[in-house]
């Protein structure tokens, strides 16, 4: 018997995959000096964590919904949970994007 580290599945990859992508999406629309990869998939996009603002977001929105094909509007009552944390907004493309 061997302990070996589960393989990821293909589904987690491309996840992973997304989520580094949009991270880049964040880093590049607002002009951030930080490498995509090292945003906590986890950590609040507002505040404390990444520290973006509502301008900010409108800004990732526009840039998200031109690239994935889908809207992301102001006045969805969801925005709070799908703007939580990269790994929120990774889910949300990925459960919704067209493109």
């Amino acid at each position: 018997m061997t302990d070996r580290a589960p393989t990821p599945s293909p589904a987690a990859d491309t996840l992973d995959a997304l989520r580094l992508e949009v991270a880049a999406i964040i880093v590049e629309a607002l002009n951030l000096d930080l490498a995509p990869e090292s945003i906590p998939a986890d950590d609040s996009l507002f505040g404390e964590g990444l520290g973006l603002d509502s301008i900010d977001i409108l800004e990732v929105a526009l840039v998200v919904s031109k690239r994935y094909g889908f809207q992301l509007r102001a006045d969805n009552e969801d925005n709070v949970k799908i703007f939580r944390s990269l790994r929120s907004l990774t889910e949300y493309i990925a459960a919704h994007r067209t493109a």
